[in-house]
């Protein structure tokens, strides 16, 4: 299995919305170029995370994106399958009816079980655990409040 472009580019998405935190606004050329996600593609994205209830998008010139959950909510199957839908690795997983001898195959219970395994991996990966150990996209021009650079923060952890 290989997860399509548009879920690795809305797992960069929410990436870069964690490493703000909720409730930050980002613009969409911010996102775009600093997670390397093509403009067009990031609208798209960012429309079907905010079906989801991940993100909120705010129109206007001073518009972007502004992640609504918290990391530790959002995990990671959440936003492959809300790009993707739910994960299966072949038709007689996902529509058991199109096999006649699911019943009595071992492969089907081998493949049965390599997804609920695939997909209880991905549900314990939450955002708030992804950025910890290594930011895989970098923060260049964010800032708190205070002044002090969000990545100074971030590399701190």
């Amino acid at each position: 299995m290989r997860l399509t472009r548009a879920a690795e580019y809305a797992i960069r998405c929410v990436l870069y919305l964690t490493q703000l935190g909720p409730g930050r606004l980002a613009s969409r050329k911010e996102i775009a170029e600093h997670a390397e996600i093509p403009p067009p593609f990031l609208a798209k994205i960012a429309q079907d995370l905010a079906r989801a209830g991940l993100i909120e998008i705010r129109q206007g010139a001073k518009g972007g994106f502004v992640l609504l959950k918290d990391p530790k909510e959002i995990t990671l199957l959440e936003v492959v399958e809300t790009m993707i839908g739910e994960i299966y690795l072949n038709d007689c997983v996902a529509r058991p009816s199109s096999c006649n001898a699911m019943e009595a195959c071992g492969v089907h219970r081998v493949w049965l079980h390599a997804r609920n395994q695939l997909r209880e991996t991905l549900r314990r990966a939450t955002f708030d655990t992804l950025i910890r150990d290594r930011l895989c996209i970098r923060i260049t021009n964010g800032r708190q409040e205070n002044g002090t650079e969000i990545k100074d923060l971030l590399t701190k952890h």
